[in-house]
Protein backbone atom coordinates (compact mmCIF):
# COMPACT_ATOMS: atom_id res chain seq x y z
CA UNK A 1 0.00 0.00 0.00
CA UNK A 2 1.42 3.39 -0.95
CA UNK A 3 0.41 6.71 0.60
CA UNK A 4 0.90 9.85 -1.47
CA UNK A 5 0.61 13.55 -0.78
CA UNK A 6 -0.47 15.46 -3.90
CA UNK A 7 -0.51 19.23 -4.23
CA UNK A 8 -2.96 20.45 -6.87
CA UNK A 9 -3.39 23.94 -8.27
CA UNK A 10 -5.10 25.83 -11.07
CA UNK A 11 -5.19 29.45 -12.22
CA UNK A 12 -6.78 29.21 -15.68
CA UNK A 13 -10.34 28.46 -16.73
CA UNK A 14 -12.76 26.74 -14.37
CA UNK A 15 -10.29 26.39 -11.52
CA UNK A 16 -12.58 24.53 -9.07
CA UNK A 17 -13.58 22.04 -11.78
CA UNK A 18 -9.95 21.34 -12.66
CA UNK A 19 -9.13 20.65 -9.01
CA UNK A 20 -12.20 18.41 -8.67
CA UNK A 21 -11.15 16.51 -11.80
CA UNK A 22 -8.13 15.11 -9.95
CA UNK A 23 -10.34 13.56 -7.28
CA UNK A 24 -12.75 12.28 -9.91
CA UNK A 25 -9.98 10.72 -12.02
CA UNK A 26 -8.25 9.24 -9.00
CA UNK A 27 -11.17 7.13 -7.98
CA UNK A 28 -13.86 7.55 -10.56
CA UNK A 29 -13.34 4.22 -12.31
CA UNK A 30 -11.41 2.51 -9.55
CA UNK A 31 -8.67 1.64 -12.02
CA UNK A 32 -5.96 3.08 -9.80
CA UNK A 33 -7.00 1.16 -6.71
CA UNK A 34 -6.77 4.49 -4.91
CA UNK A 35 -8.73 6.13 -2.15
CA UNK A 36 -8.66 9.68 -0.86
CA UNK A 37 -7.70 9.61 2.81
CA UNK A 38 -7.96 13.39 3.22
CA UNK A 39 -8.80 16.40 1.08
CA UNK A 40 -7.84 19.86 2.25
CA UNK A 41 -9.97 22.94 2.01
CA UNK A 42 -9.33 25.00 -1.12
CA UNK A 43 -7.03 28.01 -0.74
CA UNK A 44 -6.41 31.00 -2.97
CA UNK A 45 -2.79 32.04 -3.35
CA UNK A 46 -0.72 34.50 -5.30
CA UNK A 47 1.38 32.95 -8.08
CA UNK A 48 4.83 31.70 -7.14
CA UNK A 49 7.92 32.19 -9.28
CA UNK A 50 7.75 35.82 -10.38
CA UNK A 51 5.57 35.41 -13.49
CA UNK A 52 2.67 37.91 -13.79
CA UNK A 53 -0.58 35.88 -13.75
CA UNK A 54 -3.88 35.34 -11.94
CA UNK A 55 -4.13 33.84 -8.45
CA UNK A 56 -4.19 30.08 -8.00
CA UNK A 57 -6.62 27.83 -6.26
CA UNK A 58 -4.69 25.15 -4.36
CA UNK A 59 -5.47 22.06 -2.31
CA UNK A 60 -3.70 18.98 -0.99
CA UNK A 61 -4.90 15.40 -1.29
CA UNK A 62 -3.62 12.53 0.79
CA UNK A 63 -4.38 9.29 -1.01
CA UNK A 64 -3.56 5.62 -0.75
CA UNK A 65 -3.34 2.87 -3.33
CA UNK A 66 -2.51 -0.81 -3.31
CA UNK A 67 -1.45 -0.56 -6.97
CA UNK A 68 0.60 2.65 -7.37
CA UNK A 69 4.31 3.18 -6.84
CA UNK A 70 5.90 6.67 -6.96
CA UNK A 71 6.27 6.67 -10.76
CA UNK A 72 2.64 5.56 -11.14
CA UNK A 73 1.57 8.51 -8.95
CA UNK A 74 3.58 10.76 -11.27
CA UNK A 75 1.90 9.25 -14.35
CA UNK A 76 -1.50 9.71 -12.74
CA UNK A 77 -0.71 13.37 -12.05
CA UNK A 78 0.47 13.92 -15.62
CA UNK A 79 -2.64 12.17 -16.97
CA UNK A 80 -4.82 14.53 -14.93
CA UNK A 81 -2.89 17.53 -16.29
CA UNK A 82 -3.25 16.33 -19.90
CA UNK A 83 -6.98 15.75 -19.44
CA UNK A 84 -7.26 19.35 -18.21
CA UNK A 85 -5.50 20.62 -21.34
CA UNK A 86 -2.31 21.62 -19.54
CA UNK A 87 0.30 23.14 -21.84
CA UNK A 88 3.89 23.46 -20.61
CA UNK A 89 5.17 26.64 -22.23
CA UNK A 90 6.61 28.72 -19.40
CA UNK A 91 8.18 27.49 -16.18
CA UNK A 92 6.03 28.64 -13.25
CA UNK A 93 3.59 30.09 -15.79
CA UNK A 94 -0.21 29.93 -15.72
CA UNK A 95 -1.83 26.52 -15.99
CA UNK A 96 -5.17 24.84 -16.09
CA UNK A 97 -3.92 22.20 -13.68
CA UNK A 98 -0.73 21.42 -11.84
CA UNK A 99 -0.37 18.15 -9.92
CA UNK A 100 2.79 17.86 -7.85
CA UNK A 101 3.75 14.65 -6.08
CA UNK A 102 4.99 15.95 -2.73
CA UNK A 103 5.74 12.67 -0.99
CA UNK A 104 5.12 8.95 -1.34
CA UNK A 105 5.52 6.81 1.78
CA UNK A 106 8.17 9.11 3.25
CA UNK A 107 10.77 7.47 1.02
CA UNK A 108 13.35 9.57 -0.83
CA UNK A 109 13.64 9.20 -4.59
CA UNK A 110 16.04 11.02 -6.90
CA UNK A 111 15.42 10.48 -10.60
CA UNK A 112 15.49 12.80 -13.58
CA UNK A 113 11.68 12.63 -13.82
CA UNK A 114 10.76 12.61 -10.10
CA UNK A 115 12.40 13.78 -6.89
CA UNK A 116 10.80 12.92 -3.56
CA UNK A 117 10.06 14.59 -1.38
CA UNK A 118 9.29 17.48 -3.71
CA UNK A 119 12.48 19.58 -3.56
CA UNK A 120 10.73 22.92 -2.96
CA UNK A 121 7.75 21.83 -0.86
CA UNK A 122 9.36 23.06 2.36
CA UNK A 123 9.35 26.67 1.14
CA UNK A 124 5.87 26.77 -0.41
CA UNK A 125 3.07 27.95 1.84
CA UNK A 126 0.51 26.92 -0.80
CA UNK A 127 1.60 23.30 -0.22
CA UNK A 128 2.32 23.34 3.50
CA UNK A 129 -0.77 25.22 4.77
CA UNK A 130 -3.32 22.92 3.05
CA UNK A 131 -1.30 19.85 4.03
CA UNK A 132 -1.24 20.94 7.67
CA UNK A 133 -5.02 21.48 7.52
CA UNK A 134 -5.62 17.80 6.68
CA UNK A 135 -2.79 16.24 8.66
CA UNK A 136 -1.66 18.18 11.74
CA UNK A 137 0.99 15.52 12.43
CA UNK A 138 2.43 15.54 8.89
CA UNK A 139 6.16 15.37 8.38
CA UNK A 140 8.10 16.29 5.26
CA UNK A 141 10.94 13.76 5.04
CA UNK A 142 14.32 15.36 5.60
CA UNK A 143 12.71 18.67 6.66
CA UNK A 144 10.67 17.86 9.76
CA UNK A 145 7.17 18.61 10.96
CA UNK A 146 4.96 20.49 8.52
CA UNK A 147 3.65 22.61 11.42
CA UNK A 148 7.22 23.78 12.15
CA UNK A 149 7.86 24.48 8.47
CA UNK A 150 4.70 26.60 8.27
CA UNK A 151 5.70 28.50 11.42
CA UNK A 152 9.14 29.20 9.92
CA UNK A 153 7.73 30.75 6.74
CA UNK A 154 7.74 34.54 6.46
CA UNK A 155 4.39 35.92 7.72
CA UNK A 156 3.68 37.40 4.27
CA UNK A 157 3.93 33.91 2.75
CA UNK A 158 1.60 32.34 5.32
CA UNK A 159 -0.89 35.21 5.15
CA UNK A 160 -0.98 34.94 1.36
CA UNK A 161 -2.69 31.54 1.58
CA UNK A 162 -6.37 32.40 1.99
CA UNK A 163 -8.96 29.71 2.66
CA UNK A 164 -11.92 29.68 0.26
CA UNK A 165 -14.89 28.28 2.18
CA UNK A 166 -17.12 28.89 -0.86
CA UNK A 167 -15.34 26.12 -2.81
CA UNK A 168 -15.39 22.49 -1.69
CA UNK A 169 -13.81 19.44 -3.29
CA UNK A 170 -15.97 16.35 -2.99
CA UNK A 171 -15.03 12.68 -2.95
CA UNK A 172 -17.77 11.20 -5.17
CA UNK A 173 -16.84 7.54 -5.01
Amino acid sequence: MSRAVLSIGSNLGDRPAYLQSVLDRLGGQGRYGAAALAVSPVYQTAPWGGIEQDDYLNAVLVAASSALDPLDWLRLGQECERAAGRVRELRWGPRTLDVDIVDVDGEPLDRADLTLPHPRAHERAFVLVPWLAVDPDARLPGRGRVADLVAALPPRERDGVRRRDDIELVVRW
